[in-house]
């Protein structure tokens, strides 16, 4: 999904040169555990390197963001992550025209993903004015494993020229909220193709107006570590579409007494979720 920036095979850094590296000075610790703390600026490689001392060459988009707009120079420290849970942190050794060599400081470590797996379905092909950019970013943000446009009666196609665009918000977001694991935006499908998804999952809401709230339908569900949201699109599902989902086994829900946008929709049920399940982790450690 995330786009590859030019990163080489990793090399050996002199090491009298890194021994005598006078770092500037920013705050480092071991601990990675809460991704939403970090005090270094961080940008994707799909290379890393794996052991202390070696040495890529970053190029294309993170090159510019992090000398042309970030206007970091050699010596500064960053960190790297893959989008898999990689993540090492290192220090600019040196830039030219074309990139920068980042040497790392510490070995590579790998963070498991979180426990809760959740993966928004939302119809979202008709959406303009940036609409669906917000949706992919805060969707990202909240901590959604993936995201995929769900085509129904009212939304039947998504464009394909916009996915260069939402995968590049969906990265700009990963950097932005300290996150390791990248999230997944995936081709488009058909409620028919939802409908297995949903008898094979413990845990499937679609929100839809005059049903039980959400928050009443959480209480009286047991906690799940992998569960589908599914929002529908603007003019919402039709009649005939929710209860094939209800027939398949997924629990209608309110989101309220307004009527909600797309993106608004998604956002919420899946913060209510994600709250929900947290609580529910919490009680039980």
């Amino acid at each position: 999904m995330l786009q590859t920036l030019g990163a080489s095979s990793p090399r050996f850094v002199n090491r009298s040169w890194l021994r005598s590296l006078n770092l500037r000075a920013f705050s480092f610790s071991s601990d990675y555990g809460d991704q939403s703390r970090g005090g270094l600026p961080r940008f994707y490689s799909e290379t890393l390197p794996p052991f202390k001392g070696n040495v890529i060459r970053v190029k294309g988009d993170e090159f510019w963001h992090m000398t042309k707009v970030l206007r970091l120079s050699t010596n500064d420290r960053v960190q790297l992550f893959n989008g898999k849970g990689g993540l090492v942190e290192g220090c600019i050794q040196n830039i030219d025209r074309t990139g920068l060599d980042f040497v790392a400081l510490n070995d590579l470590i790998s963070i498991p993903p979180q426990n809760t797996q959740l993966h928004v379905f939302a119809g979202f092909g008709t959406l303009k004015g940036g609409r669906a950019d917000w949706l992919l970013e805060k969707c990202t943000e909240l901590g959604a494993n993936s995201v995929t446009p769900l085509l129904t009666e009212r939304s039947p196609a998504i464009s394909e020229s916009r996915v260069d665009r939402l995968e590049r918000v969906i990265l700009a977001a990963s950097k932005q909220c300290q996150r390791l694991h990248e999230m997944v935006l995936k081709p488009p499908v058909e409620i028919d193709d939802l409908l297995h998804r949903i008898s094979q999952s413990k845990l499937s809401l679609v929100a839809t107006a005059s049903a039980t709230p959400v928050l009443s339908a959480l209480m009286t569900l047991e906690k799940e570590n992998c569960g589908l949201i599914i929002i529908g699109p603007e003019g919402d599902f039709t009649e005939k579409e929710v209860s094939m989902m209800i027939e398949a086994g997924a629990t209608a829900v309110s989101l309220g007494p307004h009527r909600l946008r797309v993106e608004t929709a998604s956002i919420a049920l899946l913060a209510t979720v994600m709250l929900w399940s947290d609580s529910q982790q919490s009680s039980v450690d």
